[in-house]
């Protein structure tokens, strides 16, 4: 199974708001937001506290996509 968050990278660029910003705003770390520019798992807490602070979905911030 893979995971991809082009869509949070989408809706940073319409909110007009950095990685940096996200991650200062969220207490997200870097090495996290990396793992997630690799396209690599990370919990679904993260996830959470991602979508809280952009008032957003799940489905906002990440995709499935088939294999």
């Amino acid at each position: 199974m893979a995971i991809s968050y082009k869509p949070l990278w989408k809706l940073l660029i319409d909110k007009d708001m950095t990685k940096k910003a996200l991650m200062d705003e969220t207490g997200i770390s870097k090495s996290t937001i990396d793992k997630m520019g690799r396209g690599e798992k990370v919990s679904l807490d993260i996830i959470e506290r991602i979508c809280n602070h952009l008032n957003c979905n799940i489905s906002d911030v990440i995709e499935h996509i088939s294999e």
